[in-house]
């Protein structure tokens, strides 16, 4: 936690901001959706002046194997249509991050999402359930 935490902390946010509509935050849903993740949930933090991007995707997986391979499709998908890579990445046992500075996708198991509950912490943004 402590990694990712820094890690954010350290970047910058790119002065381009994003929408919903953008074709990085589509394509980053459609990856997690292509692999089954479960309970998808954006959060538009372009308003709060502490935030460190514009938007953190959440979403469950139901193993390790399934959080690797979101985070893999993720990263091959956004490459593929978009032609960017993470500005970082980190894989867990519990909770793997993806982060494309703007976008800051958040894959965790059911009980590490509970326990970090970042969607009170963020509970000021707008929130958006996708499926």
């Amino acid at each position: 936690m402590e990694k990712i935490i820094t890690a954010l902390q350290e970047r910058k946010i790119s002065p381009t901001r994003l929408t919903r509509n953008s074709k990085l935050f589509k394509v980053i849903i459609k990856a997690i959706l292509d692999k089954k993740g479960e309970g998808v949930v954006s959060l538009d933090l372009k308003k709060i002046d502490e935030a460190v991007a514009d938007y953190f995707v959440l979403c469950e997986a139901q193993s390790n194997i399934q959080m690797k391979a979101i985070a893999d499709n993720i990263i091959e998908e956004v490459q593929k249509e978009c032609g960017e890579r993470p500005y970082h990445k980190e894989y867990g046992d519990s909770w793997t991050l993806v982060d494309y500075v703007n976008v800051v996708v958040h894959i965790f198991q059911h009980e590490q999402r509970l326990f970090y509950n970042l969607e009170s912490l963020w509970e000021d943004a707008p929130r958006v359930e996708h499926s």
